[in-house]
C-alpha cells in the first residue's frame, strides 16, 4: 500500500470521527420539552436569526420590524440565515440546519488543513496532527456547531492560504475574490486581506502591478459597496455594534483588556506550546512560513486592538483567533516533527530504526499531552469533560434557559408585549411577535454610543466584557416601559431599582421570574402559574 492511499484512509478515518462528534455535539446541545425537539445556537447568533427571520418574512434586515438597526455584524451569514428559513420546518428546527452547514464548513476545513500542510511539509505526522488538533479544538466547534459565522470565515480563511502558498510567482485573482467576499460575513476579515494584499506584493515583484490593481481594487469595492449600502439601508456609516463595542471608553484601557485577554490564552494554553511554532524560524526560512505567522499574528493583534472579546472567562482561543487556529496548529506539528527529528539524530544511535522509532513515540506522547491541553481551556478537567461530552458543551446551560423562558413567555404575553432582555438572541427570536428591547444596547443606538458604565480601573481590567458594558435603566426600563423585563444585567440592580417600583417579579415557570409591568393589557394574568 503506497503512502498516498495510507493518508487518504487515515484522514478518511479522522473525517468520519470528527463527522460522528459532531453529530454527538449537536444531540448534547438540543432540548426534548412537551414532546418537542428544539435546537437553539448560541446566543449571538440567535441575534442573526432574528435579523434573518425578519427578513425572509418581508419585514426586511431589521431585529425588530420597521427599526433599521444594525446589530449584527455578519450580513452574508445572516442571509444564508435567512434561506434557512424558507424550508418548510419550524422555528424549533430552523437552528438545526445551520448546525448542519456549520459542521459541513468545519469537516470541508479539514481536507484544506491536510492540502495546506502538503505545501510546507511531507510528514504523515504533521498532517494528521494537524487535523486532529484543528477538527477537536473546543473553542472552534462551540462557535461553528453553534452557529456563528466562525465556520465559514474559518474554511474561507484556510482556502485563501491554501490559494496563496500555491499560487509561487502566479498571480491568482481568486485569493482576493475569495477574501473580499468574506468581508461580506465579516468587516473585519479586512485584517487577512491586508496582510496577504503585503505579503503576495512583497513575495511576487514581477506581479505587484497586478496585485495593487486587483488587491486594492476588490478591497476598496467590497468595503466602499458595503459602507454606503449600510448609510442608505440603516443611515449610519459603521455597525451599531462598532459604537457599543469600540466608542464610549478610553483606548489605553481596551488595549489592556485585550492584553489580558491574550495573556490569559496563552497562559492556559501552555506559553512553551504557545510559542513552539515561532522556533520554525530558528530551521526554516521561506516565504510561506513567513505569511502564515503574519496572519495568526494578524488576528492576535486585531484582538487586542478591540479589546478581545466578551466570552474569554469561558477560556481558549476567542471568536478572532479561532479562525486563524488552523495555522497554528500546522506550525505547532511541523515545529514539534522537525525539532523531536534532529533530537533523534544528535544522538547518533547506531541503528536508525531505534531513534525513528524514539522521535515518533515521543511525538504521539506529545500530541496527546498537547490535544488535553489545548481543550483544557482554563486549565480545569471540566473543560475536557464538555470537550469530550461527558458533560454538557459550553453555552448550552445558558441556551436551555433562555429557551424555557421564551417558551413560557409565549404563554404569559399577548402579541405585540414588548420584552427587555439580556440576551438579544433565543427570546427575541422564539417570540417573532412580541416587540423586542435590549438592554446592553446591540439593537439600541441610543445604549450603544454611551459611555461605558461598568468600573473602568486598571484592577477592573479582567471583569470587562466588550460589548456588554453600557446600560441605561432611565431610557430602557423608565422611558420605553416594557412590558416584560426577562432580567437584569450583572450586578446592575440598585441603578435598575428606582424603575422598578411599576413591576412585580413573578414566576412565569419553574425556577423562571421575571419582571411584570403591574396592569399591563399585554400580560396574560390568568395564565401565571
Amino acid at each position: 500500500m503506497n503512502i498516498k492511499v495510507v493518508r487518504n484512509l487515515l484522514l478518511a478515518l479522522l473525517t468520519f470521527g470528527y463527522a460522528y462528534y459532531c453529530y454527538q455535539y449537536v444531540a448534547a446541545t438540543c432540548f426534548e420539552i412537551e414532546g418537542k425537539t428544539y435546537y437553539v445556537l448560541f446566543d449571538d447568533a440567535m441575534i442573526s436569526m432574528r435579523y434573518a427571520y425578519n427578513l425572509a418574512h418581508g419585514n426586511g434586515l431589521v431585529w425588530n420590524p420597521g427599526e433599521r438597526v444594525e446589530g449584527i455584524t455578519n450580513p452574508l451569514w445572516t442571509g444564508i440565515m435567512a434561506l434557512v428559513h424558507f424550508l418548510p420546518v419550524g422555528q424549533n428546527q430552523t437552528s438545526l440546519y445551520i448546525q448542519i452547514l456549520g459542521a459541513s464548513l468545519l469537516t470541508l476545513n479539514l481536507f484544506l488543513v491536510k492540502k495546506l500542510v502538503e505545501q510546507v511539509s511531507d510528514d504523515l505526522f504533521v498532517m494528521l496532527s494537524a487535523i486532529a488538533l484543528t477538527a477537536f479544538y473546543a473553542p472552534l466547534n462551540s462557535f461553528g456547531l453553534l452557529g456563528m459565522e466562525v465556520s465559514l470565515l474559518t474554511l474561507m480563511f484556510t482556502a485563501a492560504v491554501l490559494l496563496a502558498v500555491k499560487s509561487e510567482g502566479h498571480f491568482n485573482i481568486w485569493v482576493y475574490v475569495l477574501l473580499a467576499i468574506s468581508t461580506l460575513v465579516r468587516f473585519d476579515m479586512a485584517v487577512p486581506y491586508i496582510v496577504l494584499l503585503g505579503m503576495l506584493f512583497w513575495a511576487q515583484k514581477e506581479k505587484r502591478r497586478q496585485h495593487l490593481i486587483w488587491g486594492l481594487g476588490l478591497l476598496v469595492l467590497f468595503l466602499g459597496g458595503q459602507t454606503l449600502a449600510r448609510f442608505l439601508y440603516f443611515g449610519e456609516w459603521l455597525p451599531n455594534t462598532y459604537y457599543l463595542k469600540v466608542e464610549g471608553w478610553n483606548f489605553s484601557l481596551r488595549i489592556l483588556r485585550g492584553l489580558y485577554a491574550l495573556i490569559q490564552f496563552a497562559y492556559f494554553h501552555n506559553w512553551v506550546l504557545f510559542l513552539l511554532p515561532l522556533t520554525l524560524f530558528i530551521i526554516r526560512r521561506g516565504w510561506k512560513l513567513t505569511l502564515m505567522t503574519l496572519l495568526l499574528s494578524a488576528q492576535i493583534a486585531y484582538s487586542v486592538y478591540v479589546g478581545g472579546d466578551a466570552w474569554e472567562n469561558h477560556g481558549g482561543a476567542n471568536r478572532y483567533i479561532v479562525i486563524a487556529m488552523p495555522l497554528y496548529f500546522i506550525g505547532f506539528s511541523w515545529a514539534s516533527v522537525e525539532w523531536l527529528k534532529r533530537a533523534a539524530i544528535s544522538l547518533n544511535l547506531k541503528k536508525p530504526i531505534f531513534a525513528e522509532f524514539g522521535w515518533r513515540a515521543t511525538f504521539l506522547l506529545l500530541f496527546v499531552f498537547s490535544l488535553l491541553t489545548f481543550n483544557a481551556l482554563l486549565g480545569d478537567w471540566k473543560s475536557i469533560e464538555r470537550w469530550s461530552l461527558a458533560r454538557r458543551p459550553d453555552y448550552v446551560a445558558g441556551n436551555e434557559r433562555n429557551l424555557q423562558t421564551a417558551l413560557a413567555l409565549e404563554k404569559v404575553t399577548h402579541p405585540g408585549a414588548s420584552v427587555a432582555v439580556i440576551g438579544a438572541g433565543t427570546i427575541p427570536y422564539l417570540l417573532p411577535d412580541r416587540y423586542a428591547i435590549d438592554i446592553l444596547g446591540k439593537a439600541d443606538p441610543y445604549i450603544a454610543r454611551q459611555n461605558v458604565r461598568t468600573p473602568m480601573g486598571i484592577p477592573d481590567i479582567p471583569n470587562m466584557r466588550p460589548g456588554h458594558m453600557k446600560w441605561d435603566y432611565a431610557h430602557t426600563i423608565g422611558e420605553l416601559k416594557p412590558d416584560v423585563i426577562v432580567s437584569l444585567w450583572e450586578n446592575t440592580s440598585e441603578d435598575a431599582a428606582p424603575y422598578l417600583t411599576e413591576y412585580e417579579f413573578a414566576t412565569i415557570a419553574p425556577k423562571i421570574k421575571v419582571y411584570l409591568r403591574k396592569g399591563s393589557p399585554n400580560i396574560n394574568w390568568s395564565a401565571l402559574p
